[in-house]
């Protein structure tokens, strides 16, 4: 007998407590045992048909006084479909059946449609702010123009056509919400102009479908099982999107790269990919690694989630940051390197110029110099500099005023020379330039999350490592999401994602609100140095919630009870403190927004990157150090005109690229912070606000005390 368990039973454990969960772990143990050897009846397992509902091969299993689990028994299969309190799991398995859908071919829970009576339309609240985006006004219903027979390719089941034919703006998340995921994704790109995909597979068994797989896993042994009871609300952990999954298994004849907005699960396939590729290759070594150090750690804990007790699996994939991989073996082989801070070189510069009398150049326009070409690109002579394209830094610069530049450089290399300082690219020239030879290929497989904000050294190291090998390099990334690093050819260094790069667009983090406003911070396609485009407009959030707040506030004071106010209801509403985040554009405002935290009679944490926040406390924290990190609700505080984009960084511009540059992160950073947000959002300043705070609504509300 074939053992399943459902994502509906996951989303549910999550909800109980600590103690109910564990006991409802042995039971579902229990089941397995029992699935494999039905006939042998366990002592204490309580198993009793469902007389009222609709399905008859719906089952309770008794967990302990008001504790059940709602399981689908036939001779072929147990499927493990929900747990709640007596009551309330009842009445879920009699408003459902399971069915294979006639068309698609895919098993799915239904929901009965004759159980609803009516069904609630959400409206927006009375003098609350526009969407950013709203579906295309229509007079009509939203699918009256869509045959039955479309609709049902999309997986709408059959007794749900007439409620989908008659969906409006007002009611397509309530219908939505109703519905198996694949029809419920297709419907929405539908409203919002897009042209959904039908995915129709011919199989004998309806859980092997792509659309089946991902709310039900088959569970062959007690190790797959406990993997999937660990952590029952790291839904991705255990069931993959039919699009994340095709990118988690399909080989490539090169290096290749996965993009995607904010929550479209990019790293998801990051982390299921490394864990497939060292199951399929028992022998190999993979590298799982991204340009920070606190985001390593993030991707050591996700995987420690997903392998669970696969010890072995575990064993064969490595997860460091970049620099600690290169430093690493560097030290194998060259030992450990005195490396000189940013701050040191910064000085050096500075120190060379005033020494040869340069004017006619800032320190800052040396220093981004310095960091953008010479050390970035290892520039090591005249000749070198004086023909270098100089990606991304538009500032011309005629001959003789190259080589009054160059002296300066020349000079700052020699005296770390003979100081025996080196850097950050030195360390990865040196080691790139050793793989293969004092440096045997430490890893047959490397993936690279966040790898918008990778380095051209970082870069050449990883082309080094697989870049003409297949499957040796794969990348998940957003172009909208960087803001470190200037953007320059991968293809140049080695790294050619052309024909094998792919876009993500189902958002499953942040409401359709949300995201609507958030993407209005970035152009609806986004190319890079190498000609590759990513549209970004047909990405579709998978759920509904209230419209995101924009306030601007008439002084500091007021900002933070607009703030407390808005704190204190979400907390009054059950929202956890550990579910709320706050951030602000650099560590100056932290305790701007501190005051209005404790305003609100919560506190805040503010965690070291990569560290766990402490519980019961807001999270409170600078926007770059928001990545990876994802909570109910989010506050984007303190944006005034002075301060995003932060004047600090604008006064170093040295030309109009460097300034271009600023700007565009600054935007980018803004979106990030925002987009951390699942269900509702407040983003506030003191007026005028940040330029950008138009672009996210065209008139920002302002509150008078």
């Amino acid at each position: 007998m074939t053992f399943l368990i459902a994502d509906t039973f996951t989303a549910a454990l999550a909800r109980l407590t600590g103690e109910e969960q564990k006991a409802v772990k042995t039971t579902v143990f229990d089941l397995q045992v029992s699935a494999a050897h039905p006939a042998q009846a366990l002592p204490g397992l309580s198993l009793h048909r469902l007389d009222h509902a609709r399905d008859r091969n719906f089952w309770s299993a008794r967990v302990s006084g008001d504790i059940r689990i709602i399981v689908h028994r036939t001779d072929a299969s147990l499927l493990v479909c929900y747990v709640d309190h007596h009551d309330k799991a009842y009445a879920w398995a009699e408003r459902r059946t399971l069915k294979v859908h006639p068309t698609t071919g895919a098993a799915q829970l239904v929901e009965v449609r004759e159980t609803v009576v009516d069904i609630p339309v959400h409206r927006l609240v009375e003098g609350a702010p526009e969407p950013a985006t709203r579906y295309p006004a229509r007079d009509t219903h939203l699918f009256a123009h869509v045959a039955d027979a479309q609709l049902l390719e999309y997986g709408v089941p059959e007794e749900w056509l007439t409620d989908v034919r008659a969906a409006t703006e007002d009611s397509i998340f309530t219908i939505v919400a109703r519905l198996p995921a694949e029809a419920a994704e297709a419907l929405i790109e539908l409203a919002t102009g897009g042209t959904p995909k039908a995915r129709i597979v011919t199989s004998d068994d309806p859980f092997t479908h792509p659309d089946a797989r991902r709310r039900f896993r088959v569970l062959t042994n007690a190790a797959e099982l406990e993997q999937a009871l660990d952590a029952p609300w790291e839904r991705w952990a255990v069931f993959l999107h039919p699009e994340q999954r095709e990118l988690v298994e399909r080989r490539f004849n090169g290096p290749a790269r996965v993009a995607g907005s904010a929550g479209t699960g990019k790293t998801v396939v990051a982390l299921h990919r490394a864990v497939a590729l060292a199951r399929a290759n028992p022998e190999a070594q993979v590298l799982l690694t991204t340009f920070s150090i606190p985001l390593a750690r993030l991707l050591r804990q996700r995987l420690a989630a997903l392998v669970g007790s696969d010890d072995a699996v575990a064993a064969r994939i490595t997860v460091d940051a970049l620099d600690e991989v290169v430093i690493g073996l560097h030290e194998r082989v060259f030992g450990q390197p005195q490396v000189a801070t940013a701050t040191m070189v910064s000085a050096l510069i500075a120190t060379v110029a005033a020494e040869q009398g340069q004017r006619a150049f800032s320190t800052a326009f040396l220093q981004r110099e310095w960091d953008e070409v010479v050390d970035a690109w290892q520039v090591s002579s005249w000749e070198a500099y004086r023909d270098v394209p100089r990606l991304g830094r538009k500032h011309r610069l005629s001959e003789a005023q190259r080589q009054v530049v160059w002296a300066v450089f020349e000079e700052v290399v020699k005296r770390l020379d003979r100081a025996a300082m080196t850097t950050v690219p030195r360390l990865y020239r040196d080691v790139t330039a050793s793989l293969g030879g004092d440096i045997t290929y430490p890893y047959d497989f490397v993936v690279v999350d966040e790898a918008q904000d990778v380095s051209v050294p970082q870069l050449r190291f990883l082309a080094a490592l697989g870049g003409r090998r297949p499957d040796a390099l794969f990348f998940a990334g957003d172009q909208g999401q960087r803001i470190f690093q200037l953007p320059f050819s991968w293809k140049s260094l080695g790294v050619d994602v052309r024909g094998r790069s792919q876009v993500l667009r189902v958002n499953y983090r942040t409401s359709h609100q949300i995201r609507s406003m958030a993407d209005r911070l970035l152009d609806e396609a986004l190319g890079d140095v190498d000609g590759i485009v990513e549209q970004r407009g047909g990405t579709v959030s998978v759920f509904d919630g209230p419209s995101p707040e924009v306030v601007l506030a008439d002084s500091v004071e007021h900002e933070a009870q607009v703030i407390a106010d808005w704190l204190a209801k979400h907390v009054a509403d059950g929202v956890q403190p550990g579910a709320i985040g706050v951030f602000v554009r650099s560590r100056r405002e932290v305790d701007r927004a501190r005051s209005a935290i404790a305003r609100a009679g919560l506190s805040a944490t503010s965690p070291a990157p990569g560290a766990e926040a402490e519980p019961g406390k807001v999270v409170l924290m600078p926007m770059h150090l928001a990545k990876g990190l994802e909570f109910r609700v989010v506050v984007v505080a303190a944006c005034d005109e002075d301060v995003l984009p932060l004047q600090d960084r604008l006064e170093t511009a040295g030309d109009d690229s460097d300034l271009d540059d600023i700007y565009k992160t600054e935007r980018y950073l803004l979106y990030v912070a925002c987009t951390r947000a699942r269900d509702a959002l407040l983003v506030t300043a003191v007026a005028p606000g940040s330029e950008f705070l138009g672009d996210l609504r065209p008139q920002a509300r302002s509150r008078s005390p």
